[in-house]
Formats: structure tokens, sequence, C-alpha cells
């Protein structure tokens, strides 16, 4: 029997996501990320298991036959910052991630430690392009 899926969709609460960050400046920009993203998908954030807040969802199927369905854009605050959950392989990619600040990419991931590190308009750009991107390219729910 294949293992179950830890990041799926719940009921839980953002607000109260946000509320479990200690940090009153992680928590502001981890609120404006979010509001970031709400506006660039034109969807309201959902919780993906207990750390990531999600926007839309797609069904994904591996070679292997493992599946599930994870989220179009995602964002979750960690520890040394945080992690936007955007693919890799969106079209704008390389116009805008040299445009983006001081970031990090690991797989498709992309690591600010702040906002104020960043470009906002850049990352607004980035999340929409992966979105739309994603949009097309997967069955979404």
């Amino acid at each position: 029997m294949a293992k179950a899926n830890k990041t799926v969709e719940t009921t839980e609460s953002v607000s109260d996501y946000l509320t479990k960050i200690k940090d009153s400046k992680k928590r502001k920009d981890c609120s404006e990320i979010i509001k970031l993203m709400e506006k660039s998908t034109g969807l309201k954030p959902k919780m993906w298991g207990t750390a990531i807040v999600g926007f839309g969802s797609y069904h994904y199927k591996y070679d292997s036959g493992r599946e599930g369905d994870a989220p179009l854009s995602g964002m979750a605050a960690r520890a040394n910052g945080f992690v936007l959950y955007l693919g890799s392989d969106f079209p704008k990619i390389k116009e805008l991630l040299p445009k983006l600040g001081k970031h990090k990419v690991s797989g498709g991931c992309v690591h600010i430690q702040k906002l104020e590190d960043v470009d906002a308009g850049v990352l607004t750009k980035m999340v929409k392009s992966s979105f739309d991107h994603k949009k097309k390219t997967h069955d979404c729910g």
C-alpha cells in the first residue's frame, strides 16, 4: 500500500498559521507575501499540511505511479526565511530571477530571507507566470 501524502489541503486557518509566527517582522512579511500571491493568483489562500499556504491545486502523477495533489503556488515561513513554491520551468524564470534580488534556488523553490531583500514587482510577475504556466500544463482541481 502506498504511503499517504503528508502535504494535503486542510481546513486549517491561514490566520491561525500567521498567529503562530512569533517574530512580528517575519509574520508581517509572511502576511504581505500571502497578499501578493492572492492578488497574483486571484485565489484565496488555503493551508496545505501544517506549514504551507497554497493557492489553487493540481494533480500530479509520477512515472513511478505515485500521485497526489499540490498547490499551484505556495509559500511557507521557515526558520531562515521563506520558501516560495513556484516550480522551475515557467517561461519567464530565466528573465526574472536575476532581477528578483537576494535569493537562493533549490529545485522548484525560491528561498528568501526577508521580503525587503527582493523586488516585490518582480516577485509578483514570477508568481503570476508560474501560476499561469502550471494551470496550462497540469490537471487542475
